[in-house]
């Protein structure tokens, strides 16, 4: 595919290079900044942000098993820099699941999209 949406791309690196500082932003953010939210709002961000990392991820050339097995890992450090004092938030298993389910998510989504444009 040539264009915009390239693989590889300098937009599709771009676009990944700004959701890993989205998912900073969201992860470590101090618990004073999140907002309230009704309950399970938070497992649903949590799988968006990691969902949008392996996406984004695979539009920017990174191959499957450099993801499937990064972003768990990048998932369970953030958990626990997420219990330190000083960020005052909640280590959660739950995060973590809902962390994992949203990069498996976005890794099938990628492979589907890659499928339907080789079909063409």
């Amino acid at each position: 595919m040539t264009g915009p949406l390239q693989v590889h791309s300098a937009l599709s690196r771009g676009v990944f290079a700004v959701t890993v500082l989205v998912s900073l932003a969201v992860l470590f953010a101090p618990g004073a900044d999140v907002p309230s939210a009704p309950p399970g709002t938070d497992k649903l961000v949590h799988g968006a942000v990691f969902a949008a990392l392996a996406l984004t991820g695979r539009w920017a050339g990174i191959q499957r098993g450099v993801l499937a097995g990064l972003l768990p890992l990048y998932a369970a450090v953030s958990e626990l820099l997420q219990g330190i004092p000083a960020l005052q938030r909640d280590t959660s298993v739950g995060d973590w699941v809902a962390d994992v389910v949203g990069i498996l998510l976005g890794l099938l989504l990628w492979d589907l999209l890659a499928r339907r444009r080789a079909a063409r």
